[in-house]
């Protein structure tokens, strides 16, 4: 009768359904390992241990059904020096995508630009060679060291990511609405450097998606 299907045909539609659901599902349907490699802002500085920025993103991506977990690689000071020294020992067997977000200490200390470069590029070389997918998250500097530094220090995130082909973020800070965070200061602690649990919140759903992305890179 029309408007019904014989059991063979509705056999053969759910067989049929089950192959376009297979085709559909993500890359990262196994379990996938993420280091966020980065300073405070990735350890949680200031936070308690399940409002950090590791923390809540492990939240927002179990929420999304993927299958990944997240390695808290952050170190409370580091600069991109810090990060290149350790990234080689960082990059154990079961890392399979890195997020790096360094820069912010850099830009506190006032250091050269070309040294953060240098050291950024360092970091990336040694998850290219380990075949890692990046996630490379850049940081704005203030117009407080003029202007030459800051599109130096600007300049250097996408351009290192056009040369290593990887994601890229343009801001640590961009689910805040803005990148200063003197803008946005009801999101951020009392030092006015590091977000609050809110303003984690907010960072971890704009970043999220990216992390999905990324973590869809691992073959």
């Amino acid at each position: 009768m029309k408007g019904f299907l014989s059991y063979g045909a509705s056999a053969a539609r759910g067989k049929a359904l089950a192959v376009i659901m297979l085709a559909a599902t993500p890359a990262w349907a196994e379990e996938v390992t993420v280091l966020a490699f980065g300073d405070s802002l990735t350890q949680g500085y200031g936070l308690a241990e399940a409002e950090g920025f590791v923390p809540q993103l492990q939240g927002w991506l179990d929420g999304q059904g993927a299958e990944a977990t997240l390695i808290n690689g952050g170190v409370s000071g580091d600069t991109t020096a810090g990060g290149a020294s350790r990234v080689e020992w960082s990059l154990t067997p079961e890392v399979d995508a890195m997020i790096v977000a360094l820069g912010g200490n850099d830009l506190l200390r006032g250091i050269d630009p070309a040294v953060s470069r240098e050291n950024l590029d360092r970091i990336l070389a040694a998850a290219e060679a380990r075949e890692v997918p990046v996630l490379l998250v850049g940081m704005d500097a203030p117009g407080n060291y003029g202007a030459e530094y800051k599109d130096a220090f600007d300049g250097m995130y996408p351009a290192l990511a056009e040369e290593y082909d990887t994601l890229y973020v343009e801001s640590f800070f961009e689910g805040l609405g803005t990148t200063d965070p003197a803008e946005a200061r009801g999101l951020f602690q009392s030092d006015g450097i590091h977000p609050n649990a809110e303003g984690v919140g907010l960072i971890v759903e704009a970043l999220g998606p990216r992390v999905l992305e990324l973590i869809g890179e691992v073959e």
